[in-house]
């Protein structure tokens, strides 16, 4: 048990240092808008800002960016080691299907839309989404890149979880197609605008109003 607290410790550490709860946010606020109650969605809301952070605590490893600070602080492979960082982010990930499924449980009456929900979150982070998108990033470091690449990078590395989000918080309730379609994109947009953004400020900020390392 000591070894749990240990990780949890790390893991607290990891998704309490700040940021701007974008995913979870979008995900309350879109099932808000199709009258959805809070206390169902917030768990997933937890959850996909937990698999956002297991994506981050992994991005920023030497083996990928290599970062050594994330919001101002220390990025956890740095406080803990690069083996803890690598735990502390597979144990985000598993959590967060732990926390999902057991309130899908909790609203049996209501399963099949949150089957849909975790469905869309799990695309959204897997190969189909977000993997992918950071495939596709470590695979460009050393070279030129075409416009189609990067779009592909900001659609699927940090569109498709941004997206998932919304989409995610109108599927727990019994909605049209249509506007299934519109959220998505919205969604889509949403996600790309972001990206592009913070790509512009990698380049136009500094460290003291990021907290990482630009360029």
């Amino acid at each position: 048990l000591s070894y749990s607290k240990q990780i949890i410790d790390i893991m607290r550490y990891s998704i309490f240092t700040g940021g701007k709860r974008l995913r979870p946010v979008l995900l309350i606020s879109a099932h808000h808008m199709v009258g959805g109650d809070i206390d169902e969605s917030l768990p997933l809301a937890c959850a996909i800002e937990m698999i956002h952070t297991y994506s981050l605590v992994h991005d920023d490893l030497p083996a990928m960016d290599d970062d050594d600070y994330r919001r101002g602080k220390p990025t956890t492979h740095i406080k803990f080691g690069e083996d803890m960082a690598i735990l502390a982010g597979d144990a985000l990930l598993n959590m967060a299907y732990e926390i999902m499924i057991e309130n899908a449980c909790e609203h049996s009456s209501n399963i099949h839309n949150h089957m849909r929900a975790i469905n869309i979150i799990a695309k959204s982070s897997g190969v189909k989404g977000m993997i992918s998108g950071q495939v596709a990033d470590v695979a460009h470091q050393d070279e030129s890149i075409q416009a189609e690449a990067v779009e592909f990078i900001h659609n699927y590395k940090t569109g498709a979880l941004i997206n998932a989000s919304v989409l995610s918080g109108i599927l727990l309730e019994d909605v049209d197609d249509s506007l299934i379609e519109a959220i998505d994109i919205y969604g889509k947009n949403i996600g790309l605008a972001f990206q592009i953004t913070d790509d512009i400020l990698d380049i136009t900020g500094s460290f003291e109003d990021l907290g990482k390392r630009i360029g």
